[in-house]
C-alpha cells in the first residue's frame, strides 16, 4: 500500500520477463488469475487512483465503501505493481499448492476485504489517540497488505525455516515483522499501517478465530446451495486425500470438480516433487527462491517443456511488448 506516483511501463515489462523465465505453466490457476487481474487493472483501472484508494475520510465519512474492493487491486505505479506481483507469485505458488485452489481463492477474497477494513480501524484508532487527522486522510492502494498476510501464512506452514531479508538470515517466525520495519525505513512512501494490517490478518487466521469463522462460512455456503439449488457442496473438513501432498482443505462443488481438483493435486505434487508432508517441509537448507527454482527444474525435466522451450511464454512476452509499445 502506498501513495500515487507517475506511471511507466518498465515495471510491467520486468514482470513479463519474470513470468517468461518462470513459465506460466508453473503458476497455479488462482495465483495466475489474481496476477492477471492486478495487471489488467493497472492498464485499465476501474477508477482513477484517487477514487480507488482507501482512507477513513473517504470510506467511512463519505460512505465510499466500494474503495475496500478497489484499493487492493490498483497500484500507484509500474514498479509498485512489479514488486508486489513478484512477491505474490512466490507465495501464491506455495500456498495454493498447500491449500488447494478453491480455498486459496476464498482466502484471497477474505484477506483482501479484511486487510482494508482493519487498515481503516487502525487509522481511525490512531486518529483518536493522537488527535492527528492526517491518519484519517491517508489514502492507500496496493496488494502489499494482502501479501503480508500471505507471508504470515507461508511462515506458519513452514516453521523453523529461514528467510533472507536484505541478505541477512531471519527466522521465519520473525521475518514478517523485520520486513515491516525495514520496508518502512528504506521506502518511506509505503503504508506502515497497511502492512501491519496484513500481518494482523495473517495472525488472525493462523492463531486466531478467522480460519474457524471461514469454515463456518463455507458450511453456510453448503446449506445455501443445498436449499436453493440442490447442489451438494463438500465443505472443508480436514486434510486432503493425498498421503504425500496433503492440502488443508478439499472443497468442491460436484463430483466432476472433485475429480478435477484431484488431478490438479497430482500435477502440482509432481511439479513440486511432493516437498509438502502436511505440516512440515524438508527444504535442505534452501531459501524460498531456491526451492521454487528447484521445483521448476524438476517440472521441466518431467514434462519435457525444455524441448519446446516455451512457445506460450514467447508469444505472451511478444504480445505484451507490442501492446505496451503501441500504448506509448
Amino acid at each position: 500500500m502506498r501513495g500515487r506516483h507517475r506511471s511507466s511501463y518498465l515495471g510491467l515489462l520486468l514482470l513479463v520477463s519474470q513470468l517468461y523465465q518462470l513459465g506460466l505453466e508453473n503458476i497455479p490457476p488462482i495465483t495466475l488469475a489474481m496476477l492477471g487481474l492486478n495487471a489488467y487493472l493497472f492498464l485499465f483501472p476501474a477508477a482513477p487512483l484517487m477514487k480507488a484508494c482507501v482512507s477513513v475520510h473517504q470510506a467511512y465519512w463519505s460512505g465510499e465503501w466500494r474503495r475496500l474492493l478497489l484499493s487492493p487491486f490498483h497500484h500507484a505505479d509500474d514498479m509498485h505493481l512489479y514488486f508486489n506481483m513478484v512477491s505474490f507469485v512466490m507465495k501464491g505458488i506455495r500456498l495454493e499448492r498447500r491449500l488447494g485452489s478453491v480455498w486459496f481463492a476464498y482466502v484471497l477474497a477474505v484477506f483482501s476485504l479484511l486487510t482494508g477494513a482493519l487498515y481503516l480501524a487502525l487509522e481511525a484508532g490512531l486518529t483518536q489517540l493522537t488527535e492527528d487527522q492526517s491518519y484519517s486522510s491517508a489514502c492507500a492502494v496496493g496488494f502489499s497488505g494482502v501479501i503480508f498476510a500471505l507471508k504470515v501464512l507461508s511462515n506458519h506452514y513452514h516453521p523453523g525455516g529461514v528467510t533472507y531479508v536484505m541478505g541477512f538470515p531471519v527466522s521465519n517466525r520473525y521475518a514478517s515483522w523485520v520486513e515491516l520495519v525495514l520496508i518502512h525505513i528504506t521506502a518511506p512512501g509505503t503504508s506502515l499501517i497497511g502492512h501491519l494490517a496484513g500481518i494482523l490478518v495473517g495472525l488472525l487466521y493462523t492463531t486466531g478465530p478467522l480460519k474457524k469463522m471461514m469454515k463456518m462460512g463455507a458450511g453456510e455456503l453448503e446449506n445455501f446451495f443445498l436449499r436453493y439449488f440442490d447442489i451438494p457442496v463438500k465443505v472443508p473438513v480436514g486434510f486432503g486425500n493425498s498421503s504425500k501432498c496433503n492440502h488443508d482443505f478439499d472443497f468442491s462443488f460436484s463430483r466432476s470438480l472433485e475429480m478435477l481438483y484431484a488431478k490438479e493435486e497430482r500435477l502440482m505434487c509432481r511439479t513440486a516433487r511432493c516437498i509438502y508432508d502436511g505440516t512440515s517441509t524438508y527444504t535442505g537448507g534452501m531459501t524460498e527462491e531456491e526451492q521454487l527454482a528447484a521445483a521448476i527444474r524438476n517440472s521441466l525435466r518431467e514434462t519435457g517443456w525444455h524441448r519446446g522451450r516455451g512457445w506460450l511464454q514467447i508469444i505472451t512476452f511478444a504480445t505484451m511488448t507490442i501492446f505496451l509499445i503501441k500504448s506509448n
